[in-house]
């Protein structure tokens, strides 16, 4: 199946658009009530026992509607402010709606959304006596749909305009008063799919060669740091890729690929994965340097993740579930020359790849969160060897999970040196249609990933 992060647009299929539709308003309707993707989708395809098929195109389905839900729900509140009950009718019609988008990928003709979106109805008991209100009202938009969208000229919410919460919104213009429209540009892209090149069992060069001889053509970044990444010209399954399972390769992007280098791991040093799940910074720790990790993560279940990365790779790690913030449960006095600390976080950075993050965060998880990753770097300061070094890392952009929570932690700890590491790094997609210069060009397609590293003094 392919990676959540890099899943393609759906296209039309010999499979009816009325099974994707209402396979995508479920997940859409589990989204709207809490459930991330990756706890809907396997949920709702053990219930409909979906095939490969099935599963993958309401995955990328869902990305679509997800990137323009705000647009969406608000030309559904145009069409029927008095609201559209079932919840399932509601989110049939939001999926199908978003097809008819203005700036929405045209994926089929309108004529064929109305009448899948109606068939839909047709096909599920629950929603027969809704055909008719759902043929009328996707016919009216289907004749407006050349124009711009109704809930742009007619309606002022945030939400509407930028297909974020408006928390979010707000927070970037504070956060970035030059970039906050570019970041939510960028948001709205597919984003690229990053590759890290395992170069244990092949040299980047020798993989790119692999690949270009498959009909997958990749680009090098212009970074020497990502000594071991290529950038696929099209995302595809990652069954598709020569030597994935051989452990040849691995997919990761950009910005995260930074973190191993950072770290300055030297052959032998004891290194502490503090939060280490799913084990991308692990196995890129292990495959530049032969060292002694102990990759921690507090959820079990998440940890076996790690230890199946691992082994597809041919690294090896010591692997313990315990929760890293009360290192008294299982530490065993010995000091780490290194510790990574990727700690939980809004996620914000990487919601281009996942939107369904813009939709279940809220303003309140922000310091809550924040609170978290201060204890967790107060818990594992004491445990780092005097000249060792500690990788703060977030995949946010977020303030006061990245910039502010170093300066705080630099102010409570007086033998931490701020050693140079990138800050806060912005997402960005290279886009071929625009001309790009000047400091902050997108040179790469990454994530928005925070970086601070600290030295304690000898």
């Amino acid at each position: 199946m392919t990676s959540p992060a890099s899943s393609p647009a759906p296209k039309p299929q010999q499979r009816p658009l009325w099974r994707d539709l209402l396979a995508c308003a479920q997940l859409i309707g589990a989204v709207q009530s809490g459930a991330s993707l990756a706890t809907a989708l396997p949920q709702a395809a053990a219930r409909g026992q979906w095939d490969a098929g099935q599963r993958g195109a309401a995955q990328a389905l869902s990305f679509t509607v997800l990137r323009h839900l705000g647009t969406a729900r608000a030309v559904l509140a145009e069409l029927h402010p008095r609201g559209v009950h079932p919840p399932l009718l509601r989110d049939v019609l939001l999926t199908a709606l978003v097809l008819l988008l203005p700036d929405a990928p045209l994926l089929y003709a309108a004529h064929t959304v109305v009448n899948q979106a109606v068939e839909a109805c047709k096909r599920t008991p629950a929603l027969r006596h809704a055909e008719g209100f759902a043929n009328a009202l996707m016919r009216r938009f289907a004749a407006q749909a050349k124009a711009a969208s109704p809930a742009r000229d007619a309606s002022d919410t945030i939400e509407a305009r930028w297909n974020h919460p408006a928390w979010w919104v707000q927070a970037l213009q504070t956060a970035y008063p030059g970039d906050w429209e570019r970041l939510l540009a960028v948001a709205q892209r597919q984003p690229s799919m990053t590759l890290r090149v395992n170069t244990r069992r092949i040299t980047r060069d020798a993989y790119q060669t692999a690949l270009q001889e498959r009909g997958m053509p990749s680009t090098t970044p212009d970074d020497a740091a990502l000594d071991q990444a290529l950038v696929l010209s099209h995302a595809v399954a990652v069954e598709r890729l020569p030597g994935f399972d051989a452990g040849w390769v691995s997919v990761q992007d950009a910005a995260a690929q930074y973190a191993a280098g950072l770290l300055d791991v030297h052959p032998g040093q004891r290194v502490l994965d503090a939060c280490a799940a799913p084990g991308g910074k692990t196995a890129h720790l292990l495959e530049r340097c032969d060292c002694d990790v102990l990759a921690l993560d507090k959820d079990a279940q998440r940890l076996r993740r790690v230890e199946d990365t691992l082994q597809r790779l041919g690294l090896q790690a010591r692997t313990l579930a315990a929760d890293a913030s009360t290192p008294s449960a299982w530490w065993d006095g010995q000091g780490f020359d290194r510790i990574l600390l990727d700690a939980p976080c809004s996620a914000s950075g990487i919601a281009r790849r996942h939107p369904d993050i813009r939709w279940l965060r809220r303003a309140a998880d922000i310091p809550a969160l924040a609170a978290t990753q201060t204890a967790l770097l107060d818990a594992l300061w004491p445990l780092l060897q005097p000249g060792g070094k500690l990788l703060y890392v977030t995949c946010s952009v977020f303030p006061q999970e990245g910039v502010d929570q170093a300066q705080a932690f630099l102010a409570r700890h007086p033998d931490a040196i701020a050693s140079p590491a990138p800050g806060q790094l912005l997402p960005q997609e290279p886009d071929p249609t625009e001309q790009h210069s000047g400091p902050r060009a997108a040179a790469h397609s990454q994530d928005g990933f925070f970086y601070a590293l600290f030295t304690k003094a000898s």
